[in-house]
């Protein structure tokens, strides 16, 4: 299975109409298919406002490879503490016992 990416594009809003139109035309012929593409408008007065657009994209191979490599490190961290806890839990403090008669 190809794991999928979700892509983000903003637009400022300081563009014009025509400007827009043609953005949004070329983002959406370039977009892969069942890329799920999404427009929200985002931002304030004071930060100011941009079209945000997202979709999803096959994962490349240089992500995968990237992932592949956390991936493995997280579990090998994870064995670890596993195996730490585990020898922690089969350490029983010995106490000497005390006999009462």
């Amino acid at each position: 299975m190809i794991r999928r990416v979700k892509e983000f594009v903003d637009i400022e809003d300081c563009v014009s109409i025509d400007e827009l139109i043609e953005k949004l035309a070329a983002l959406r012929d370039s977009l892969p298919k069942d890329a799920e593409a999404e427009l929200r408008l985002r931002g304030d007065e004071v930060f100011g406002r941009r079209i945000t657009i997202t979709y999803f994209r096959p994962q490349t191979k240089e992500e995968a490879e990237i992932e592949q490599r956390y991936a493995e490190a997280a579990k090998e961290a994870k064995a670890k503490e596993l195996e730490r806890l585990q020898q922690e839990l089969t350490e029983v403090p010995r106490r000497k016992l005390r006999i009462v008669a």
